[in-house]
């Protein structure tokens, strides 16, 4: 299961094999060269799709989520370790490169490692092994002596444990698993390295193969929106630890895995101990945190700051204060850092800010934490949390401080239950007070810097360049979180679905959002559009049914209809529908259905509604989508191939992005773009036109002021409007 380069020779078909795989390495390398940010002159320029989809990422490309840190601070404390990642349109593939930063010269930042594949993040839903589409994150692990380190890397097909040395001259090794590597940790003695993968992805499979020769039980392992064949159980394939020894390469299962206990982060030097403790049975409850002294003395804070949403707790170096970061302030939207002596009786707030701090480890007597903001990329810092200094050590993008990005202006309102919503108001950089501009809403959050919403395929910055206004609209709490005698997701999910609570909450703050933006007097309210992928998509299909405020739409997935729920998803996905109070498929509820179903509305649906979604949800839509056909609804859909419910391919995110501004262009603006490659299209939409009467006396009452209005937009760059400062 290991590899080490060199070991023996090799046929010459094999050597033929490997230049052409280095030729294309080559060619690879070569397009990643740029990786590590360098002294670009600043350029000024109108900000591009391109620009963002191949932003330089550390962790996940999406500040809404967080998880395990991907920074690792060598064991001298010296230095940082990461992953920098970004898309290459090019290639339509990834570059990656592990960076070691040194604390006191982060000016010497360098890649130590360079290459591998996209990193695909694996889990089960529902009991069944589906990707979605994200990248995993992965957390460099140092080897105790600080002379080498080891990560996750994609290498033909499969991830593994890769140990990179530090010395100059020093050889990569690399673990040779037959399925995907997926935690690896080091002994504390550095001789060892464990790693965690599933054995039974492999043998499960092979037994589904030699089940096929008899044809497959139709059961819950079937999901057929994603392939006509059984999945993998997660009790088919539990996660096995391994032993690896680099010295001689030898591979075994390990007897007693490493792991368990706190995260060391919670435990000081001394022994006392940090937790966070639920405050009542509710999934939504907020937690509170808790210390134990060394002989299991508990310590409880009683202090409000010590309730709520926690980002991370860690113990200062001495052991006698805790550190921790929270979400606070209206719908979470601040990041506050705290500090507290566990004898005093309240924590001390260091600081509360609009930045979004996230993925902090301790770095001596600092934090080392990834920052960003609506209008600032993901950069690394140093906290003193002492004083609240700050200080970047690493610009991940610097050439975005030179672009046109428009201004941002953040709106905060409740919907009609009270809930807590906000959103980020962003119109182009050259926009005129007075202008009525169409806006696009791009959903579901708008935490960190404004990319392209969740899943990022709508980037808000070329929209904007483009001479749309944009609402960035982050949604409120769920509505079960108003009852506190939920326990489990079936609950909460039910409670959600009653009445399609859920649903009328989210648009009860979205319409909110809109009149606020409408309010501010740079928007058209007869030139509204929606996007949105996953509960955002939802969200839009239920807002096209039940209010007349969108002109057209364009959404990334599809869709919740009568029968489509009980048969494409599987018996699995059926019967968690049946649970939180889903009519069964053999029984025909148009009263539960109507304020949801596309289908069941589909002749009184005008909305144009373009639909880009991945080659295994799409079956998905197909009950809704023929129903629009049949009923003339102005509707397209396209399938992308390879692709899951989050597209991970840059050149899919840059079609689905330049395909809905045609939409929106063409639906909002009547304005077409003359490539000639896309006449086709323009066909087919005119002739949608023709059939939504509404739509097309809408465009035919389009002024020449409204023409003229555009024109300006785009040729003027230096004009700016002070009312929409924040």
């Amino acid at each position: 299961m290991v590899s080490r380069a060199g070991r023996k020779p090799i046929s010459r078909g094999a050597a033929l094999l490997l230049a052409s795989c280095l030729f294309l390495a080559g060619k690879a390398q070569g397009a990643c060269s740029s990786l590590l940010p360098g002294a670009e002159p600043a350029v000024s320029r109108d900000i591009t799709a391109k620009d963002v989809i191949e932003l330089r990422e550390i962790g996940y490309p999406d500040g809404a989520l967080s998880g395990a840190s991907p920074l690792a601070v060598s064991p001298d404390g010296q230095s940082i370790a990461f992953v920098l990642t970004r898309a290459d349109l090019d290639s339509n593939g990834y570059c990656r490169g592990l960076v070691v930063l040194p604390l006191e010269r982060p000016e010497a930042a360098r890649l130590v490692d360079l290459g591998g594949g996209f990193l695909p993040f694996r889990t089960f839903v529902r009991g069944l092994r589906v990707e979605v589409g994200l990248q995993q994150v992965v957390t460099p692990a140092w080897s105790p002596d600080g002379r080498s380190i080891a990560l996750l890397k994609r290498e033909a097909g499969t991830t593994q444990a890769v140990i990179v040395p530090l010395r100059a001259g020093g050889r990569a090794i690399s673990t040779h698993s037959p399925v995907d590597v997926e935690a690896i940790r080091w002994s504390p003695d550095g001789t060892t390295l464990y790693f965690s993968s599933r054995p039974g992805l492999r043998s499960t499979a092979e037994a589904i193969d030699r089940e096929g020769q008899s044809g497959w039980l139709y059961d819950d392992r079937f999901a057929p929106n994603y392939e006509a064949r059984p999945r993998v159980r997660e009790s088919d394939a539990p996660l096995v630890t391994f032993e690896f020894d680099p010295a001689s390469g030898s591979v075994r299962q390990a007897n007693k895995p490493p792991g368990g206990g706190s995260p060391p982060s919670m435990v000081s030097s001394g022994g006392r101990k940090a937790s966070l403790q639920a405050t009542a049975t509710s999934p939504f409850a907020p937690r509170q945190i808790e210390a134990a002294d060394a002989r299991g003395r508990r310590f409880p804070c009683r202090a409000p700051s010590c309730r709520g949403h926690f980002l991370g707790l860690w113990w200062a170096p001495d052991g006698r204060q805790l550190w921790f970061l929270k979400r606070e302030g209206w719908n979470g939207e601040r990041t506050g850092l705290y500090r507290w002596n566990v004898s005093a009786s309240a924590p001390v707030q260091v600081f509360s800010t609009l930045d979004v701090i996230q993925n902090c480890v301790v770095a001596e007597s600092e934090l080392a934490c990834t920052v960003e903001n609506s209008t600032t990329p993901r950069r690394i810092i140093l906290i003193d949390p002492r004083s609240g200094t700050r200080r970047t050590i690493f610009d991940s993008n610097p050439e975005f401080a030179s672009l046109k990005l428009g201004t941002v202006r953040r709106l905060r309102w409740r919907n009609d239950r009270g809930l807590e919503a906000w959103g980020d108001l962003v119109v182009p950089p050259n926009y005129r007070p007075g202008q009525k501009l169409p806006l696009i809403v791009v959903q579901y959050s708008s935490r960190g810097f404004l990319r392209g919403g969740t899943g990022n395929e709508y980037p808000i910055y070329p929209l904007a360049a483009n001479g749309f206004a944009v609402l960035s609209f982050e949604r409120p709490p769920d509505v079960a979180s108003l009852r506190p005698d939920l326990r489990t997701e079936v609950e909460l999910n039910a409670a959600d679905e009653e009445g399609w609570a859920e649903r009328r909450s989210m648009l009860s703050a979205l319409l909110k959002g809109i009149d606020l933006a409408v309010a501010t007097g740079a928007i058209d309210p007869a030139r509204i559009g929606i996007t949105g992928l996953s509960d955002g998509a939802t969200g839009a299909r239920f807002a096209l049914l039940n209010t007349h405020r969108f002109a057209a739409a364009a959404i990334s997935s599809c869709c919740l209809e009568p029968k489509t729920v009980m048969t494409y998803g599987g018996i699995g996905w059926a019967e968690f529908n049946r649970a939180i109070g889903y009519p069964p498929a053999n029984a025909s509820d148009p009263d539960f259905w109507s304020p949801m179903s596309l289908a069941l509305n589909a002749e009184r649906m005008k909305t144009p509604l373009l639909i880009q979604q991945s080659d295994d949800e799409y079956l998905l839509s197909l009950e809704a989508v023929e129903a629009l056909r049949e009923a003339h609804a102005p509707v397209e859909l396209y399938v992308f191939p390879d692709e899951h419910h989050v597209k991970w391919q840059p050149l899919h995110k840059l079609a689905v992005f330049e395909r809905a501004l045609d939409w929106f262009r063409f639906w909002l603006d009547c304005s077409e773009d003359p490539d000639p490659v896309k006449s086709l299209q323009y066909r087919r939409w005119r002739a949608m036109r023709a059939d939504a009467r509404e739509a097309s006396s809408s465009c035919a009452a389009a002024t020449s002021e409204r023409v003229e209005q555009r024109s300006r937009l785009r040729l003027n760059h230096d004009a700016s409007s002070a009312s929409f400062k924040l």
